[in-house]
């Protein structure tokens, strides 16, 4: 029987780093308090310590700032495809 693997909203990570990082959590206290692993929290809060200097992580962001500018991302690479098929389409 294999275990399953759970997941969790980025709304359900912040708050569980917020243990951490605002309420003076310790992350073992934090991560049993929730029923997680303490390497997942720590992989949260660090993410959310990254991404609160500017950095946009290569996974789903967990900061509503990073959410938007991975969207944000997202919706330019399809525009410049757009515009690539365009361009190929006129040249034709």
């Amino acid at each position: 029987m294999t275990k399953q693997r759970r997941s969790f909203t980025p709304e359900f990570k912040r708050e569980a780093a917020d243990l951490v990082l605002k309420q003076n959590y310790s992350y073992i206290e934090a991560s049993r308090s929730l029923g997680i692993g303490e390497s997942a929290l720590r992989r949260w809060v660090d993410q959310i310590q990254k991404e609160h200097k500017g950095v946009t992580p290569q996974n789903k962001a967990l900061t509503p700032e990073q959410q938007k500018i991975q969207e944000l991302e997202a919706r330019i690479a399809r525009l410049e495809r757009e515009k690539s098929i365009l361009k190929r389409l006129l040249r034709s």
